[in-house]
């Protein structure tokens, strides 16, 4: 069974040890790496590769800052934000939504996709569909 990699990265102290006891003796998970230490935690995510990441939640529910830059740069990763003191959680993580249209098979077609302009096939203009429906 391959584990589930951690980084615990809160802060205080207390809130760190806290969570450490919740997960350290979960067999399916493995403590991969714990720091305090906001600029180490790039090397240590590069380094370790975990699946999940264990941060501190802001005094507000916004979205901590470092996130951002995390999830793009670690798209895979998954960012659990916890604040004890208001009882309160946030689950982080990015997902990737692929769609695709048909477009016309022409030149028109294809430069409207390329400026994003109604491309899809079989798809009438307002004006087509008014002289229809008269």
């Amino acid at each position: 069974m391959q584990k589930i990699k951690v980084v615990v990265a809160n802060r205080p102290r207390l809130m760190r040890d806290l969570v450490l006891a919740t997960i350290s003796d979960q067999p399916d998970i493995e403590i991969v790496a714990v720091s305090d230490d906001e600029a180490a935690l790039l090397e240590i995510l590069e380094r370790e590769r975990p699946e999940f990441l264990i941060i501190s939640l802001t005094q507000s529910d916004d979205r901590p800052r470092i996130c951002d830059e995390l999830l793009e740069r670690f798209p895979h990763l998954r960012v659990l934000a916890l604040a004890a003191e208001r009882d309160s959680s946030i689950f982080y993580w990015v997902s990737l939504d692929i769609r695709s249209n048909r477009i016309e098979n022409s030149e028109t077609g294809i430069l409207n996709a390329l400026r994003g302009r109604d491309p899809i096939v079989g798809r009438r203009s307002r004006s087509e569909r008014l002289q229809v429906t008269d």
